[in-house]
């Protein structure tokens, strides 16, 4: 067969957390439903891992990613336009001279412009909107994760609504997760220690303000947060969390001491004011852990009634008082909120005549 669709296969060079995890497990998915050959993924020279594809062909690059936007308007790009292929972007970027299909999880440099205060924040938003744009407006079509990331695509870009799609997140990757308890070794005072936990970059939009003036204010309360600073985007309540005593930082830690952590955890603390998702609250709401969550952006939309919700901009509440309110069950939304059906709805949406019609290129 002819191959037809290229995947950005850059994620591999990144930490495999938010887009970068969903690109992975869908892409695994996926290779078990596509057509042998008609999908190739071009993978930069210095990806760490190169996954075993049976039917998605891995095309090498002699070309290693260093600087991401230049890795997708350069190199992938290149090997686009010659070979005629239409592009599968997964994270939020796409070749400018031919975005092809590409997935928007959300449009946070658009709508929350306050965040980005520094010159390096400035020129990281410029960008993040100019990538926007060029998806929304000139994409053969678009791919977001959430109802609410879809209406505000739409609103901000007069997108029309049959050009996007929703295919939701899941969290059936942490079924093949051990839990890995090495973390209450390196970290001994967890042991026997009730603590609220969350995960997550620890960018801005995660909300660590929150956590700051309720550990503040909450001083025989343990938070403990994991997660890895991302450049231009670092918070200023990072240098007060320090300072507090009942604020334990794990730095970045792995999949398994995530959900053990998860497990005994007294709630998973979500606080983050704008997701075009959230996926750790999905992963732990899969191993039983009470979920407190921002009433904000998407969260609403995907948790429903299963988790209990606090305003992102008001810390004055008593999370063992709430902790006793009860939710729902939360097996509707796993079953939900799988990799496995959102790779069916990507395969079925790559081989829909309407997409593939070269007119519409």
């Amino acid at each position: 067969m002819v191959m037809r669709y290229l995947i950005n296969g850059d994620f591999l060079c990144r930490s495999r957390t938010g887009m970068e995890r969903f690109a992975y497990e869908i892409c695994a998915r996926l290779d078990k439903l596509v057509p042998t050959g008609e999908i190739g993924i071009f993978i930069p020279e210095n990806a760490p891992v190169i996954p075993e594809y049976s039917n998605i062909s891995v095309i090498r690059s002699r070309m290693k990613c260093t600087i991401f936007p230049l890795w997708v308007q350069g190199p992938f790009q290149c090997f686009v336009l010659l070979h005629k292929l239409i592009p599968l972007s997964f994270s939020n970027t796409c070749p400018v001279f031919k975005p092809g299909i590409a997935f928007l999880h959300d449009i946070y440099a658009k709508d929350c412009p306050e965040d980005f205060k520094s010159r390096r924040d400035k020129l990281i938003r410029l960008f993040d909107c100019f990538m926007y744009g060029v998806i929304a407006r000139r994409a053969r079509h678009v791919i977001t994760v959430s109802q609410f990331s879809r209406s505000r695509i739409i609103e901000n870009y007069n997108v029309d609504p049959a050009r996007i799609s929703v295919i939701y997140n899941g969290w059936d990757h942490f079924k093949t997760v051990n839990s890995d308890d090495s973390v209450f070794e390196k970290f001994s005072c967890l042991s026997g220690r009730k603590y609220y936990f969350t995960l997550g970059s620890l960018s801005r939009r995660k909300n660590l303000a929150w956590i700051a003036s309720y550990a503040e204010n909450h001083t025989d309360d343990l938070f403990v947060i994991s997660g890895k600073e991302i450049s231009g985007l670092i918070p200023p309540e990072l240098e007060k969390l320090s300072k507090l005593p009942n604020i334990l930082f794990t730095g970045y830690i792995s999949d398994g001491q995530v959900k053990v952590l998860m497990q005994n955890c007294a709630a998973f603390i979500f606080p983050s004011y704008y997701e075009g998702f959230g996926i750790p609250p999905l992963e732990a709401l899969s191993v039983g852990a009470n979920v407190v969550a921002a009433r904000a952006a998407s969260l609403p939309e995907i948790y429903g009634d299963t988790v209990h919700y606090i305003d992102p901009f008001n810390p004055d509440i008593d999370l063992d008082q709430m902790l006793k309110q009860t939710v729902e069950d939360p097996s509707l939304i796993l079953k939900k909120y799988t990799y496995d059906q959102g790779a069916v709805q990507l395969n079925s949406l790559l081989f829909r005549n309407w997409v593939t019609n070269p007119l519409l290129d």
